[in-house]
């Protein structure tokens, strides 16, 4: 890891803690050089997935599509960088239960439904509209009714 303030690339770890519930660590870092301390963050990374879209083209998997569509969701919602984080990483833990070189893009996105709808209603329902594509508000007050 490379020292942010004199970029020497030996550094030495002093401590490491499990964070988000074990999903990630952090590491306090040292410069060998400089003497500068500094943390990072170490989380899971899916490798290797395959996401088959609803027309039938694929495409590498994308941490960062999730992160978006969550933050839209969660937009001007009570959502800390730790829930954040915690709740990405749920979704990828659950996504890496199915075992699977390819997983159909229905399938993430009823997996962060799921997430999300434990989390918070109204993003719940963010989500929901966009991914399931409401026609007219009929679909949007049916699903709102399914929460009560």
């Amino acid at each position: 890891m490379r020292c942010p303030n004199c970029q020497n690339d030996d550094t030495k770890v002093l401590d490491s803690r499990p964070i988000s519930d074990g999903l990630a660590i952090r590491r306090r870092r040292e410069c060998t050089k400089c003497g500068a301390r500094f943390s990072t963050h170490e989380e899971m990374e899916i490798l290797d997935l395959t996401v088959v879209k609803r027309d039938g083209r694929t495409e590498a998997y994308m941490r960062e599509k999730i992160e978006s569509g969550i933050r839209k969701a969660f937009e001007k919602r009570p959502l800390t960088r730790d829930d954040f984080h915690a709740l990405v990483s749920g979704i990828e833990q659950d996504i890496q239960k199915s075992g699977k070189e390819q997983i159909p893009a229905k399938d993430i996105g009823n997996i962060v439904m799921r997430r999300i709808k434990g989390k918070d209603q109204v993003a719940y329902i963010r989500f929901a509209s966009v991914y399931r594509q409401f026609a007219d508000v009929e679909e949007f007050i049916k699903e709102a009714k399914k929460l009560e």
